[in-house]
C-alpha cells in the first residue's frame, strides 16, 4: 500500500465514532448481533477485575443480550478469567487465554522483576512446577498457594511469592467465580488442565496488532502498547506498515488502521449508553481524548475505586450506581454537567433497557443526582 507524503488528519469524532463502532457501541443491529462469545473474541477480552463488569459491557454492546449467554460459555470453558493484557483479570476465549497470554508474558516477567527482592534463594522454574503440580491436583486459592510455597521458602516475601506463581503461569480462575448469579472464591489452575489441551507457542505480535486495530483503531504504537502492556512495538508496525493506512491525528501523532476497517461519519449519531467500571474503551490508548474529554479527565475514579460510566454523544459524561435489593433495582445517573431534555430523556430510555436485561428485581427505578 502506498505510503502517504501527508497523511490524512483524523480529529477527535472521527477517532470516537470509528472506535465506537469496532466496539459495538455505535449501533446495536439485532439481525447482525455477535455471540457473546464472538464478541468476546472481536474485543479481545473484556476487563474482568471484578464477576459483573464483563456482563455489563456486552449488554451495552449486544441487542437483546442475555447475561447467561456468557456464563454459559464461561461454564462451558469456551472463555475463562486470567491475568493477561496490563497485569489485569481478563475473560477471554478458550483460544486467546492459550495465545494470547504466552504473548503477553513479556510483560509479566518485567513485572515479576518488580518482586526479586523478595524472592531470593528461589528458583522460578522449579516455583513453576510446584505450582502446576500444586493447582492440576485440585484448584488452590492465592492463599494456599502462598501457605504451600512457602513450606518450600520459607525466607522468601509471601506476597512476591503469589506475584510469582500468576507471573510464570497462566492460572485461569476456575468456575463457579464469574458466572452470572453464582458465588465463588477465586481459585485457580493453568489454563491447560481447565480448557483440556496445551498452551500453544507465543504467536507473532503482527495478528494480535491487526485484531487490536480491528477493535480499537485507528491508533497508534503507543495506543496498542498501552493496551497489551507490551513494549518496542515500533517493529512490528514498521513490519506491517505497507498492509495498513495511515493518518495523523490533530496533535501530529501517526495513527494506523486496517484498509478495510470503518470510519464512520464524524457526525454520526451515538446514542448513550452505560459502561461498567474498568470498561476497556476507557484504558486501551495512550491518549484516551477519542472517548475522554479533557476535562473529565481523572473523574472515573476515587482512590483506588473505579466508577461505573456513560457515554452521550460518544464520550464520557458521567457516572452511574446500581443498588439492588430483593424488591427493588434502582439506577442512579450522575452527569458532569447538565442535561438536554433530549439527553435526559436517552439516557432514561438506555437506563431503563440496562436494567431490563440485567436486574432480576421486580421493580426498576431511574434517578438523575444534580450535575
Amino acid at each position: 500500500m502506498a505510503h502517504t507524503a501527508n497523511p490524512p488528519v483524523l480529529g477527535v469524532r472521527a477517532l470516537n465514532r470509528a472506535t465506537l463502532e469496532r466496539q459495538f457501541l455505535l449501533r446495536r443491529d439485532p439481525h447482525t448481533r455477535p455471540t457473546a462469545e464472538a464478541a468476546v473474541e472481536r474485543l479481545v477480552g473484556l476487563q474482568a477485575q471484578n464477576v459483573k463488569p464483563p456482563y455489563f459491557a456486552l449488554a451495552a454492546r449486544i441487542a437483546d443480550f442475555d447475561p447467561r449467554e456468557l456464563s454459559d460459555a464461561m461454564a462451558g470453558r469456551k472463555v475463562a478469567r486470567l491475568v493477561t493484557l496490563r497485569s489485569t483479570v481478563h475473560t477471554h476465549t478458550a483460544d486467546d487465554c492459550l495465545t494470547l497470554r504466552p504473548l503477553v508474558q513479556a510483560a509479566r516477567d518485567r513485572e515479576l522483576r518488580q518482586f526479586r527482592g523478595g524472592l531470593t534463594g528461589v528458583d522460578l522454574a522449579r516455583l513453576a512446577r510446584v505450582v502446576r503440580d500444586l493447582v492440576e491436583e485440585r484448584p488452590r486459592t492465592m492463599k494456599q498457594l502462598r501457605e504451600a510455597l512457602l513450606v518450600h521458602w520459607p525466607d522468601a516475601d509471601p506476597f512476591a511469592l503469589s506475584v510469582a506463581a500468576r507471573c510464570t503461569l497462566p492460572l485461569v480462575q476456575v468456575t463457579p467465580r464469574g458466572l452470572w448469579g453464582a458465588s465463588g472464591q477465586v481459585e485457580l489452575t493453568t489454563a491447560e488442565h481447565w480448557l483440556g489441551r496445551p498452551a500453544e507457542p507465543a504467536p507473532p505480535a503482527d495478528g494480535t496488532v491487526l485484531r487490536y486495530l480491528a477493535a480499537f483503531g485507528p491508533a497508534s504504537v503507543k495506543d496498542m502498547q498501552t493496551w497489551s502492556g507490551l513494549t518496542r512495538m515500533r517493529e512490528v508496525f514498521e513490519r506491517l506498515r505497507p498492509r495498513l493506512l495511515v493518518f495523523r491525528d490533530e496533535r501530529g501523532t501517526e495513527l494506523f488502521d486496517l484498509p478495510d476497517a470503518p470510519r464512520p461519519d464524524p457526525a454520526t449519531p451515538a446514542p448513550p449508553r452505560f459502561l461498567p467500571e474498568f470498561d476497556n474503551l476507557l484504558l486501551s490508548h495512550a491518549d484516551r481524548t477519542r472517548v475522554v474529554p479533557a476535562e473529565h479527565k481523572g473523574r472515573t475514579w476515587t482512590g483506588n475505586q473505579a466508577h461505573r460510566t456513560f457515554l452521550a454523544d460518544g464520550f464520557l459524561a458521567g457516572t452511574w450506581d446500581l443498588e439492588e435489593s430483593a424488591a427493588t433495582a434502582t439506577l442512579t445517573v450522575r452527569p458532569f454537567g447538565p442535561l438536554t431534555r433530549a439527553l435526559r430523556a436517552g439516557l432514561t430510555e438506555e437506563a431503563a433497557r440496562t436494567l431490563a436485561l440485567m436486574s432480576a428485581a421486580p421493580r426498576h427505578d431511574i434517578r438523575f443526582a444534580d450535575a
